[in-house]
């Protein structure tokens, strides 16, 4: 049987409101999220036992063992058949834009394809608030905890993204919200061009950029240089950070505003392509 092929995408969140907080410490959100060209790739080998090996350029220091999500999702399927999976990292750890939890949704679409399983019913949440949406790449106003995710419909956001290559622990941005009942996301409307969608995201917010912005300088600098460069419309950074992006009216322009990014700052992990719809080359396939 020939192995599985998945692509698992950056997920970004063009959007991100904290609008309150659970008795049980989960944050309410309110995203607006969209996926992108670039990512993980998973393959999936008939094998008597599960086990992964990481690969990529960003997979040094990324675990191979049991607390990898990959390996978390494989235990939600049932059936007995093992798998070689091989995982080649192409996305910073642990940056803001879903790499572990996309990684986990490809590993639950190819192992449900290799052993003719259903995906799970709570489709992945117990691994955590982004693997659902994940499942779906495809953009979506995410609120709750991300169980409550809504397809909408985006024009194609020409993108450049950046890490500056600094870590910022999730629990220390949220614990340094200063203010935990935020306005949600205004109606998100119908729009006629990409720059119409740029400009209505303009007035929209990331609550969790101040706060990591404050534990990690770095992020500021990111957000300056993609703000700098010649027809960015937005920066903003994506989930708790530290990965930015900039937002661009068309794809010549975010090509070009990429390829000068990476002249000048070839330290920092950057890629660029159009953010949306990105399920087509996520479906699991047969190599």
């Amino acid at each position: 049987m020939p192995p599985i092929e998945v692509f698992a995408p950056a997920k970004v969140n063009l959007a991100l409101h904290v609008t309150g907080r659970r008795e049980d410490g989960y944050h309410l959100l309110d995203s607006l999220v969209a996926f992108a060209p670039f990512g993980d790739h998973l393959t999936l080998a008939p094998a008597p036992v599960l086990s992964l090996t990481v690969t990529g350029p960003e997979g040094a220091g990324v675990p191979e063992g049991p607390e990898n999500l990959v390996l978390r999702a494989a235990a939600l399927l049932p059936g007995g058949q093992g798998a070689a999976i091989t995982l080649d990292k192409r996305l910073p750890a642990a940056s803001g834009i879903g790499g572990g939890s996309s990684d986990a949704a490809a590993m639950l679409r190819g192992l449900a394809l290799l052993r003719g399983a259903s995906l799970p019913e709570d489709r992945g949440l117990e691994l955590g608030a982004d693997v659902p949406m994940c499942l779906d790449p495809r953009p979506a106003r995410v609120r709750g905890i991300g169980e409550d995710i809504a397809p909408v419909t985006l024009p194609p956001l020409p993108a450049v993204l950046v890490n500056p290559r600094v870590s910022v622990p999730t629990p220390a941005v949220f614990k340094a919200l200063t203010a935990r009942d935020n306005p949600p996301m205004a109606p998100i409307p119908g729009f006629a061009s990409t720059t119409d969608c740029i400009d209505w995201l303009a007035g929209q917010r990331n609550d969790l950029e101040a706060p990591a912005k404050a534990i990690a300088p770095g992020i500021a600098a990111a957000l300056s240089a993609l703000a700098t460069l010649p027809g960015c419309g937005l920066a903003r950074m994506s989930g708790s950070g530290a990965t930015c992006f900039g937002l661009f009216a068309t794809l010549t322009e975010a090509e070009t505003a990429f390829t000068h990014l990476r002249a000048t700052r070839p330290e920092w992990w950057s890629a660029c392509g159009a953010l949306g719809d990105q399920r087509t080359l996520s479906q699991a396939r047969r190599a």
